[in-house]
């Protein structure tokens, strides 16, 4: 663990969204993006956190920061609940939670140059003055290698790549404890997308930063992360140090993400792919959620929600079950 105390302990976290249904939308549907979330970020670690498409994870990012307000649960930042603040309550704790967003072109303001685009965090939080603000547009700018003739160009001047680190130097302009990357790397060419990895990681390592990576590529968290959490269908499913999770996964889905990695010239270790497409979060299956696409459901499965709980000794937690028989079947 990178640091004993938690810097955000998340409990029960819930964001529904209420969907209009019938002929005049007198019916009310909850959408359940995500519904009953908790998990411990630590100072300096980095937590990553995987699913398919459509399983939460970037409504559970926006919850995190009260871009969107979550329905019930809590997020508790130095001491104090952040979840559900007004607008004006969260300004004092902007500073330390920042986010870097997928698509940096659509994050970036095309009509301000990036001097602007720098120095607007500075200027809405009072930091500084004119001058030490340029001069800290320009050091943002050193940190993310860029040149110092990029403050005065407008983003659409910039490849992908350059724009994420446009992004990113926004992101830590306030000096963030917490920083959470949605996607960050997704939108951009494999040999760019190594870059950008890398310079996260020596940020992170220069500002002490705990970072939430949230991606649906597995060999990316992996190379980034020191836990990752796997969420399905609005619910975190397993948890573990990266290490445990790619050579000892636990859960069925976690099994059937890894299965389905490719590989070449050799065959998954494990045989657990996953069928069937992921159901709605509107109507969820009862019980255990992934007991619709699992191959080992039981009927304890269909009517009753396992917890996620620690398996061992360790912090290794599961939502499973019937975890250890699938091991020590495909053991055997």
């Amino acid at each position: 663990m990178a640091g004993d105390k938690p810097v955000l302990t998340v409990e029960d976290l819930q964001l529904h969204f209420s969907q209009g249904g019938g002929v005049f939308q007198r019916r009310r549907a909850k959408l359940r993006a995500v519904d009953g979330v908790s998990f411990n970020l630590y100072q300096g670690e980095t937590l990553g956190l995987v699913g398919e498409s459509g399983c939460g994870k970037s409504s559970l990012a926006k919850a995190l920061l009260n871009l969107h307000k979550p329905t019930a649960g809590s997020v508790i930042y130095a001491d104090t609940d952040i979840a559900g603040l007004s607008d004006r309550e969260m300004r004092q704790y902007r500073r330390a939670l920042q986010m870097i967003f997928q698509d940096p072109f659509e994050s970036l303001n095309s009509r301000h140059t990036v001097e602007v685009i720098l120095e607007e965090p500075l200027v809405i939080h009072k930091i500084g003055n004119r001058e030490s603000r340029r001069q800290r547009v320009a050091d943002l700018l050193a940190m993310v290698g860029l040149p110092p003739s990029a403050a005065s160009k407008y983003p659409h001047e910039f490849s992908g790549g350059q724009r994420q680190r446009i992004g990113i130097a926004r992101a830590i302009a306030l000096e963030p404890e917490i920083l959470i990357c949605d996607e960050a790397v997704s939108a951009l060419d494999v040999s760019v997308q190594a870059q950008i990895l890398n310079l996260l990681l020596a940020i992170q390592q220069k500002l002490k930063l705990s970072i939430i990576f949230i991606s649906h590529d597995l060999a990316v968290v992996r190379h980034m992360s020191d836990r990752i959490a796997v969420m399905y269908l609005g619910q975190i499913v397993e948890i573990a140090d990266a290490e445990s999770i790619y050579s000892s996964p636990r859960h069925p889905y976690t099994q059937g993400l890894l299965a389905s990695i490719p590989r070449l010239g050799e065959a998954s270790p494990i045989d657990a792919q996953i069928s069937g497409d992921l159901p709605s979060p509107i109507a969820p299956p009862p019980g255990c959620r992934f007991h619709t696409r699992c191959p080992h459901r039981q009927e304890r499965c269909e009517r009753e929600a396992p917890v996620l709980q620690a398996s061992d000794a360790g912090q290794h937690l599961t939502a499973c079950h019937f975890w250890p028989e699938i091991i020590a079947k495909q053991s055997a």
